[in-house]
């Protein structure tokens, strides 16, 4: 994966003809900010606000943007927090595994996928 939230930022921004200085005055932040997340220098991802305002103006997928910057939704949060009740010793461990080796969780996705939809294969 070689798309991060800043390319995607700018590539959008880009393509709709904005400057950086008139879609920071659309979704209310400083442009120097917005640089810096077009650059993936940022301190700190979007605020949920700001991304909502980005994926509107840019006519970008909200939930994608926000994977990108960093951030999962509250649904999410609560599935996580749910599993690492349930398996505390061992969602360390899986999370860690993901995060250095992606391939791993692509298989993970495709068995649950088709257990769910066995007509598609």
């Amino acid at each position: 994966m070689d798309q991060t939230f800043g390319k995607r930022l700018r590539e959008a921004r880009r393509s709709k003809g904005y400057s950086q200085r008139e879609l920071a005055g659309f979704v209310d932040v400083d442009y120097t900010y917005l640089s810096k997340l077009e650059n993936d220098r940022a301190d700190y991802p979007p605020k949920e606000d700001v991304l909502r305002a980005l994926a509107r103006h840019l006519e970008l997928d909200a939930e994608e943007l926000s994977y990108l910057a960093g951030r999962i939704t509250a649904e999410d949060a609560k599935v996580v927090q749910d599993l690492a009740k349930t398996h505390q010793k061992q969602m360390p461990v899986l999370l860690r595994t993901i995060r250095d080796n992606p391939a791993i969780a692509q298989r993970i996705l495709q068995e649950a996928q088709q257990e769910e939809h066995p007509e598609d294969l």
